[in-house]
């Protein structure tokens, strides 16, 4: 691309939107930005925007959307059937996202991660695992910074190691990852991408530049991606909790890579299968690196999990609060509610986003779930899952503050409250950042009125990953 010369329409002042103006500024190129959300929070974006040189653009004056610019970098909050994307394709114009354009200019080696669950996970384990070997490591895309933004500090000698989403592969077509991981493929965000084989191509498209120079590693119990090996060109390597594969796996009590012990499982401090499996691929990925087994072993120790993941918040009367507004999908709870110790009240619900929920109350049936709190915009969708099923230790309640009171309520001493919605916040929330953070502060509010809180400084519980929203 020739910045100079082209005009580029930024959709979607987020947070990947942003950084994708204020590169393509320092590019020197003629920039406009829409977004047809007009919250305060994206119009200060757009002032600070317009301060460096960009251009506000109103929906009336995108009539003619496709003559508008040159090339279209859509936010990957902005599905690619939005008219705005639509018309730039008939134009037979350029459609791009923030992450292609770091893939275009990036310098440096780079491990990039995709699957449903568990890619934050692995990402912070093998940005801290690299940290520890003296690498010059900086997680990034979808979780840390966008890419763009750590060009200039990755420089040549730096490792990105990127959290990839199937909305950021839509318009991704650049990316060549030195490493490439795929954890594993559930059914997620069918309200986005229509059907499960849709979504598993777009995951698959993170191998598609893989040469035979490059590695992927591959999930070998996850029999979707395990097929992923017959369509890439890329060296594999397998990790997994139930073979000794040639790759990553477990034996003896310790971490294993290609019949060599790396370092004890328990180094690794959080618990769950879940964990394991993607500390495996974090394994992986460094020793492809060369990383030696001492800095992976520290690197591991350190690891103490992500906010709004399995996260004990406090307790309260004997009730245990546990955060894991994360788990958008039924996938992540099925996860939750099979590492949580004890008893639980489990809250569930949120933004639908196209999958079935009998699925979920097959496993709530055999857990230590013992009462659902359903709430929000897709209640009566979950609610008819657990009648199908037999389910009936349901409450029906929509507004989420009410949900979190009335699970207290229900819960006995001894038991938890997990907040583990199988569901996006949109409904009522702008990111599950901000429906945890609501999660925490009703926690403090009914503390207030019941009771004192706990010592401060408690360890997390173990955490468990989904896919952002």
């Amino acid at each position: 691309m020739l910045f100079e010369r082209q005009s580029f329409l930024v959709a979607g002042i987020s947070r990947s939107g942003i950084a994708s103006a204020q590169y393509l500024r320092a590019k020197g190129a003629t920039v406009y930005l829409y977004d047809d959300v007009e919250d305060e929070n994206v119009q200060k974006a757009v002032r600070s925007l317009e301060e460096i040189g960009c251009n506000a653009v109103k929906k009336e004056e995108l009539e003619n959307k496709a003559a508008f610019a040159d090339v279209l970098v859509l936010s990957p909050g902005i599905p690619v059937d939005h008219p705005l994307p639509v018309a730039f394709r008939r134009a037979g114009k350029r459609i791009l996202g923030e992450t292609e354009l770091a893939a275009l200019a990036i310098r440096c080696p780079l491990i990039a991660v995709t699957g449903t669950n568990g890619k934050t996970t692995t990402v912070t384990m093998a940005e801290g695992i690299l940290k520890e070997a003296g690498k010059n490591a900086i997680a990034c895309g979808n979780v840390g910074r966008p890419m763009t933004d750590c060009l200039s500090e990755l420089g040549e000698d730096g490792v990105a190691v990127a959290e990839i989403s199937s909305f950021q592969l839509e318009t991704l077509t650049s990316l060549r990852p030195h490493v490439a991981v795929v954890l594993n493929i559930t059914e997620d965000h069918l309200n986005r991408h229509y059907t499960f084989e849709n979504y598993v191509y777009l995951k698959s498209r993170i191998l598609r530049n893989c040469t035979e120079s490059e590695f992927a590693v591959l999930n070998y119990d996850d029999p979707t991606v395990r097929a992923f090996a017959e369509k890439t060109k890329a060296a594999v390597v397998w990790f997994s909790l139930n073979e000794r594969v040639d790759g990553g796996y477990c034996a003896d009590g310790y971490f294993c890579y290609k019949g060599e012990k790396v370092c004890p499982e328990e180094a690794l401090p959080v618990d769950g299968d879940h964990n394991r499996m993607n500390a495996l691929a974090a394994v992986c990925a460094a020793k492809l690196f060369g990383i030696s087994n001492e800095a992976i072993e520290r690197g591991l120790k350190k690891f103490r999990g992500v906010k709004h993941r399995i996260r004990k918040v406090g307790e309260l009367c004997g009730v245990t609060f546990i955060d894991d507004s994360k788990a958008t999908n039924v996938d992540s709870t099925v996860k939750a509610i099979a590492s949580v110790r004890g008893e639980s009240v489990l809250l569930v619900g949120g933004k639908d986003k196209g999958y079935a929920y009998e699925p979920l109350f097959d496993e709530i049936a055999k857990s230590g779930v013992v009462h659902t709190v359903i709430y929000g915009e897709n209640a009566l969708r979950i609610l008819n899952a657990a009648l199908k099923r037999g389910y009936t230790n349901v409450t029906l309640v929509r507004p989420f503050d009410l949900a979190v009171r009335i699970a207290f309520l229900t819960a006995k001493a001894g038991q938890n409250v997990l907040l583990s919605p199988a569901s996006a916040s949109f409904d009522a929330f702008k990111s599950y950042e901000e429906r945890g953070d609501r999660f925490i502060q009703l926690f403090q509010t009914l503390t207030e009125e019941y009771g004192p809180a706990p010592a401060a400084g408690e360890a997390p519980q173990e955490e468990r990953d989904a896919e952002d929203e």
